[in-house]
């Protein structure tokens, strides 16, 4: 990763520290705080938007607001992950799948419209909730 500062450093580690979370720029607030860390919000959404550019991070803007997510790709240019998100519980996966790539280029070819897969959320049900609603039916 190009030249970072200690927050931006400690803005990637509390991320890191949660993967498989989706964080508010508040959250990372309180978590580096307890830390003993404690950095401005404002710092924080400069830090985010830096480390999202550098593909460090997934931004996902919903009903109730930004959610930032760590992105353990390293920096070879393999950008073809995704997130999932469970319209029942509300939580977001990070997905790293190739199988995507046969849409993306038929998309592109046949309807001149080209994927950002980072930018993609596909939205749906988790498994944990759909063996809760199996369970319902029984």
């Amino acid at each position: 990763m190009p030249y970072s500062t200690k927050q931006q450093q400690a803005v990637l580690r509390c991320l890191e520290a949660r993967q498989g979370e989706s964080l508010t720029a508040a959250d990372l607030a309180e978590d580096l705080r307890h830390a003993g860390s404690p950095v401005g919000l404002a710092t924080i959404y400069r830090q985010l938007e830096k480390l999202e550019a550098s593909g460090r991070v997934h931004k996902v803007n919903t009903e109730e607001g930004a959610f930032y997510q760590f992105c353990g790709h390293d920096d070879s240019g393999h950008r073809d992950c995704f997130l999932l998100k469970c319209s029942r519980c509300g939580r977001i996966r990070h997905l790293d799948c190739s199988h995507l790539q046969g849409l993306y280029d038929h998309l592109e070819k046949e309807h001149h419209f080209r994927i950002d897969p980072r930018g993609t959320l596909f939205t749906g049900i988790c498994d944990l909730c759909a063996k809760e609603e199996s369970h319902g039916d029984e």
